[in-house]
């Protein structure tokens, strides 16, 4: 089963629309395709992002959400790398897509180094077949 590490911006559009790649993504976590990868940082800034009030996410949809990555997912608990990022707080996903063989999925590939394991959910979903 291919490993994913889910970036939060991709994880709140699947959470606000029904359509479009990002629900599609979770989708293949729900369906059990792909396996999404973890750690507490992420988990605490998915828990965070979530909770913002124009996203208009109840408290339950919310624990939903947390709850099917943590029990369709696994933990990892990543080294920090040097690589030069745009935006430091992006860190996290980065180390724990390297520390577990993963694919980062995120619709921010411009923030990332250039490397074959940065997608788009569109790109992913290509290289999955499925668009």
């Amino acid at each position: 089963m291919k490993r994913v590490v889910i970036d939060t911006n991709v994880l709140v559009s699947s959470a606000i629309s029904e359509h479009g790649n990002p629900k599609a993504i979770m989708d293949l976590v729900s369906d059990e395709q792909i396996q999404p990868c973890y750690c507490t940082e992420i988990i605490s800034e998915y828990s965070r992002v979530l909770a913002y009030p124009k996203f208009g996410l109840s408290t339950q949809v919310q624990a939903i959400i947390i709850h099917e990555i943590i029990a369709l997912g696994i933990p990892v608990t990543p080294n920090t790398s040097t690589v030069a990022l745009l935006h430091e707080s992006d860190r996290i996903f980065y180390d724990t897509a390297i520390a577990s063989g993963a694919v980062l999925i995120t619709g921010n590939t411009k923030h990332f180094p250039d490397e074959p394991i940065i997608m788009t959910p569109s790109e992913f979903l290509a290289d999955m077949e499925i668009l």
